[in-house]
């Protein structure tokens, strides 16, 4: 089979989508949930200051997308980091010990359930041809196709969490402040169900799962976060 088959039939899987998937997923979610929180807590603490609320909005998606933009490229990163430091590691130990290496190639594939035969003779096959690159895939688990992207992953998190958030936000515009905090739990619950389908058709999954997980997520901070409100509008602070 040519390599541009198995690259094709490797488009099927979803372990390529790793590096901006979960940051997505992550970003739409909190975009949704934080912002739509945020808003009914505010609703709930100042009952009828309609302005004051759009204003909450607007200034909780901007540094929202922001916050989560900078946090995902850290952390993403810090794993690139990571597996830097390891593939600096395992040059080291291939210069030093070059037949342990390879002893250490076969142990895995011994593992995996070849024969010690086979095992070597594959060890040995790689070892000829890129040591590096066999150790960082079979013993490390490095693949190009999973590597972290920090900027892939902290603009799909920005974008992704100012599309969340704006759905909610939306429901800030009803035509009485009354009514605003109705209005924004009815449209998060709508952006939840969207985001948990969309998340679970992106990862390959079954829908009602991941879909019920975030939709009882998001609900649950929005109560949280009403109720905390709603505390602090009767004690008058």
């Amino acid at each position: 089979m040519a390599l541009e088959d198995v690259y094709q039939r490797n488009l099927h899987h979803r372990t390529h989508r790793a590096g901006w998937l979960r940051a997505a997923v992550l970003g739409a979610n909190d975009g949704l949930v934080s912002t739509a929180s945020l808003m009914i807590g505010v609703a709930a603490a100042k009952t009828g200051e309609q302005g004051f609320l759009v204003t909450a909005g607007a200034a909780g998606i901007a540094a929202g997308a922001m916050s989560m933009a900078v946090g995902e490229y850290v952390s993403v990163r810090s794993q690139n980091d990571i597996e830097e430091s390891d593939r600096l590691l395992e040059m080291e130990h291939l210069a030093i010990d070059p037949d342990g290496e390879l002893e250490e190639l076969i142990e895995i594939y011994v593992h995996r359930g070849l024969s010690r035969e086979l095992a070597t003779e594959v060890a040995t096959t790689m070892h000829a041809k890129d040591p590096l690159e066999a150790h960082l895939r079979d013993e490390l688990g490095q693949y190009p196709h999973t590597k972290a992207r920090p900027v892939q992953a902290a603009i799909a998190s920005a974008c992704a969490f100012t599309l969340g958030g704006l759905i909610p936000f939306v429901g800030a515009f009803a035509p009485t402040a009354g009514k605003a905090a109705w209005s924004i739990i009815a449209f998060t619950v709508v952006g939840l169900v969207f985001t948990g389908v969309i998340s679970a058709k992106t990862a390959g999954s079954k829908l009602l799962i991941p879909t019920l997980r975030v939709i009882a997520g998001g609900c649950l901070g929005m109560a949280i976060t009403a109720g905390i409100g709603q505390i602090l509008h009767v004690s008058g602070i």
